[in-house]
């Protein structure tokens, strides 16, 4: 694990985003561990954010630009931020987002923000994947841009769990649509981080126990 990857976790459980106990997540899987972006709550939490994102969009794709797509709502500032950073990175990429219900008014339409043309490469911006069900309603929505491409997909987390198969959520939608699937860190850098402190060794314990059921085979 590189030492930025220690430092974002760190951040996680400083900013209370990293929390402890019994969840449900958007799988209804009961899950004792649970990463909510929705508690970035100050300029300066989310600008931190937007540098990690920022520092694996690089090293994912380099200094390609691309369209950043921030699914509603929490992904909405991720992308934002992303792109603020990257910005700040000599790197200026557009960035737009999704509306729950399409506007039926003024300029209309499901999405704000930049209007992806054809040839447009979009990588999609999220906190994290646990059974792939919001990267999937995502997709519904981008392919229906006539010629536009979804080039990958940014994580806070990669949960390394099961999705529909024994195969881990992300390597299931690498190999639906294509397009590599990136994490700042995984469950197991967590797990790493966590088992440095005696403090953690509940977590730690509780975390593994439910990769025991939902850990994925690869």
């Amino acid at each position: 694990m590189q030492d930025y990857q220690k430092e974002f976790i760190r951040f996680l459980t400083d900013a209370n985003v990293l929390k402890f106990g019994d969840f449900t997540a958007k799988s209804g899987r009961k899950i004792p561990y649970f990463i909510n972006a929705g508690e970035i709550k100050t300029g300066a939490q989310i600008a931190r954010l937007g540098g990690f994102y920022a520092r694996a969009y690089l090293e994912a794709f380099g200094r390609t630009p691309r369209v950043l797509f921030g699914p509603a709502y929490k992904g909405i500032p991720l992308s934002v931020a992303a792109s603020v950073a990257l910005a700040g990175e000599g790197l200026d990429v557009p960035f737009f987002f999704n509306r729950k219900e399409a506007k039926d008014h003024g300029e209309g339409g499901v999405f704000v923000g930049y209007t992806p043309r054809s040839g447009d490469e979009v990588v999609i911006v999220e906190d994290v994947v646990t059974a792939g069900t919001a990267i999937r309603e995502s997709m519904e929505l981008l392919s229906a841009l006539d010629g536009v491409k979804v080039a990958g997909c940014l994580l806070l987390v990669d949960r390394g769990e099961k999705g529909k198969t024994d195969r881990s959520a992300v390597r299931e939608i690498e190999q639906t649509y294509g397009f590599p699937v990136r994490a700042i860190v995984t469950v197991w850098d967590l797990l790493d981080y966590l088992s440095e402190d005696p403090a953690n060794a509940e977590h730690v314990e509780r975390i593994r126990a439910y990769l025991a059921v939902y850990g994925a085979s690869d």
